[in-house]
């Protein structure tokens, strides 16, 4: 099995930065496509940012404000959160497709979850 953990919420002023981690653990893996969503309350949980080999891609609404990025030595996943808004309040997901083994289809994995509120 293979365990997911964000770190790096909190509370921030608009306009403020934050910096979150994915960390994956386990054994015998090997990270496919990742990517960062979140869910705001009463909402459905939406896409933020995704990360494959060498491409990104973003929401919209966080395009030129958050940037994706992977350490695949430490199996760790970031996104970096500028200029942030209060709409931005959500809980962070992160989300990976992971090999396991010799096994040639990944499977999803996600993590618990990690709070972000913007307010001032």
């Amino acid at each position: 099995q293979v365990q997911l953990v964000e770190s790096g919420g909190g509370l921030v002023q608009p306009g403020g930065s934050l910096r979150l981690s994915c960390a994956a653990s386990g054994r015998a893996f090997r990270l496919g496509a990742m990517g960062w969503y979140r869910q705001a309350p009463g909402k459905e949980r939406e896409p933020v940012a995704g990360i494959t080999g060498g491409s990104t891609n973003y929401a919209d609404s966080v395009k030129g404000r958050f940037t994706i990025s992977r350490d695949n030595a430490k199996n760790t996943m970031y996104l970096q959160m500028n200029r942030l808004k209060p709409e931005d309040t959500a809980v962070y997901f992160c989300n990976a497709y992971v090999y396991l083994d010799d096994n040639i289809i990944p499977k999803s994995y996600w993590g618990q979850g990690t709070q972000v509120t913007v307010s001032s």
